[in-house]
C-alpha cells in the first residue's frame, strides 16, 4: 500500500496555531495563578437558569429543539436582538452565528480576496487576525492612541497608493473595552471615525463582545448606530451568559446579508437549534436586566483589586498600565529592554502567568507589552499573583 500524499492548499500552509494558546501551554502547571486566559468568570454562568430552560425546552418542544432549523437563526432570538440594539434594526438583518468568531470567519470569506488590503487597530484581537489570515489579505495597522484609531491615519491607510486595487476593503474595530488593551473609544473619536469612514466610503466591521461589561456608565453609541448601511456589527452572548454555548450574531446591511447567509450555510448549515432555544427561553422575561449587573459588579471589584495591587507592587519599576472602565483586560508596557515573551517562563517559575502582547499586532509587535485578565482570579489570587509578577520584573531588571 502506498503512503498517502496529502497536498495542502496554499491557504492551509499559511495557517498558524494560536500564539496565545501555544503560550498558555506553559502555564498549566498546578498552583499557578493565571492572568492569561480571556475567559469569562465561571461564577457568572447562570447554571440553574439553563437547567430549568433545558428541561422546559425538551418537555414542550423537544423534537423541534433537536431538529435541523433555518440558517438565519431562531426568529424569536433574532427579534430579541433587533429590539435591544440602540438603532433601528430589522430582524431580517440578524444572522445567528456559532460564536462571534464564526462571524469573523464569514466576513473574511465574503469580503477578502487574496491580496486585498484590510485595516486593523494597533494592536487588535488575535482571533480576528486568525480568521482573516486564511483569506490571504494584506493587513495594515492604523495608528492608535488611548482613545482608539486616528481618523486621519485611517483615511491614509484606507486609500493606500490611490489606486482602486489598493483601497482597503474594510476596517476592523473594537470600540468597547478592546481585547487586548481594554481601551474604549470616546464619543468624539467614534463620531470622527464614523464620519471619516463614510466620507471615504470605507466599510466598518464593528466587533462588540464586551459592550455590556461596563462598570459605572455605558459606552457611547456603536459605530453601527451612526451609519448602519456602512457597518457590519458583531455581537455575542458568550460574555453575558456562557461561552460554551457558542452563540453570537451578525447585524448586516441588507445589501450583503444574503452572501453572509450563503457562507453560513456552507460552513455549518445553522447554529445549534437547542442552544438557541435555551438562550431564548432564559432571556425572554428580562433575565439579562438583573443578571448582567451582577457580572459588572464582580468584574469592577476584581479590576479595582488588580489596579490597587499594581499601584502597590509595581511602584518604581517603570511599568505603564491603563485603567479600564469595563471589560476583562488590562494592558501593560514594560521598561526599555524587556521582552514579555522571554519574561513569561520566569513568571511561570514564580507561579504567575500572563499573555505577551506582541502576537496581537498585525506586524511589528511591541515586545514590551502584555495583557492581564482580571476576571477569573479571586481578589486574594490577584494580590498574590501581582506580587509574584513584580518579583519577576525585579529579577529581570537585576
Amino acid at each position: 500500500m502506498s503512503t498517502p500524499s496529502w497536498t495542502l492548499s496554499t491557504r492551509a500552509q499559511k495557517m498558524n496555531p494560536s500564539a496565545i494558546r501555544e503560550i498558555l501551554k506553559v502555564t498549566e502547571k498546578p498552583g499557578i495563578i493565571s492572568f492569561a486566559g480571556g475567559l469569562p468568570s465561571p461564577k457568572t454562568f447562570p447554571i440553574e437558569a439553563f437547567a430549568a430552560a433545558s428541561a422546559k425546552v425538551l418537555r414542550e418542544d423537544g423534537a423541534a429543539a433537536l431538529q435541523y432549523a433555518s440558517s438565519e437563526g431562531l426568529p424569536v432570538l433574532r427579534q430579541f436582538i433587533a429590539d435591544h440594539l440602540p438603532w433601528n434594526v430589522d430582524p431580517d438583518q440578524v444572522l445567528i452565528t456559532t460564536g462571534s468568531q464564526q462571524g469573523l470567519d464569514l466576513v473574511a470569506k465574503i469580503l477578502i480576496d487574496t491580496g486585498s488590503r484590510i485595516l486593523v487597530e494597533t494592536p487588535t484581537y488575535l482571533g480576528a487576525l486568525q480568521a482573516f489570515t486564511p483569506m490571504e489579505p494584506r493587513v495594515a495597522n492604523v495608528a492608535c492612541d488611548d482613545q482608539g484609531p486616528d481618523p486621519e491615519d485611517l483615511a491614509r491607510q484606507a486609500l493606500g497608493d490611490g489606486s482602486a486595487a489598493d483601497r482597503a476593503r474594510f476596517v476592523y474595530l473594537l470600540p468597547n473595552f478592546q481585547n487586548p488593551t481594554g481601551r474604549t473609544m470616546t464619543e468624539e473619536r467614534r463620531a470622527a471615525l464614523a464620519a471619516k469612514a463614510a466620507e471615504i466610503g470605507l466599510p466598518i466591521v464593528e466587533d462588540n463582545p464586551y459592550g455590556d461589561l461596563w462598570f459605572d456608565a455605558p459606552p457611547a453609541l456603536p459605530l453601527a448606530a451612526r451609519n448602519p448601511d456602512n457597518t457590519i456589527y458583531l455581537g455575542s452572548f458568550s460574555k453575558v451568559l456562557a461561552p460554551g454555548l457558542r452563540l453570537g450574531y451578525i447585524v448586516a446591511p441588507k445589501a450583503i446579508y444574503p452572501k453572509l447567509l450563503q457562507a453560513k450555510q456552507a460552513a455549518d448549515l445553522h447554529t445549534p437549534t437547542f442552544n438557541q432555544r435555551m438562550v431564548a427561553e432564559v432571556i425572554k422575561d428580562g433575565f439579562l436586566d438583573t443578571h448582567v449587573p451582577k457580572i459588572r459588579a464582580l468584574y469592577k471589584a476584581q479590576c479595582e483589586a488588580m489596579l490597587a495591587a499594581l499601584d502597590r507592587e509595581f511602584a518604581g519599576l517603570g511599568v505603564q498600565w491603563n485603567r479600564p472602565v469595563g471589560g476583562m483586560f488590562l494592558w501593560l508596557r514594560l521598561p526599555e529592554g524587556l521582552d514579555s515573551v522571554k519574561l513569561l517562563p520566569l513568571a511561570v517559575e514564580n507561579n504567575v502567568a500572563f499573555v505577551p502582547g506582541a502576537p496581537f499586532y498585525a506586524d511589528h509587535g511591541d515586545p514590551r507589552t502584555m495583557r492581564l485578565s482580571f476576571v477569573t482570579a479571586s481578589v486574594e489570587q490577584i494580590n498574590i499573583g501581582v506580587a509574584a509578577l513584580a518579583k519577576t520584573l525585579r529579577q529581570a531588571l537585576g
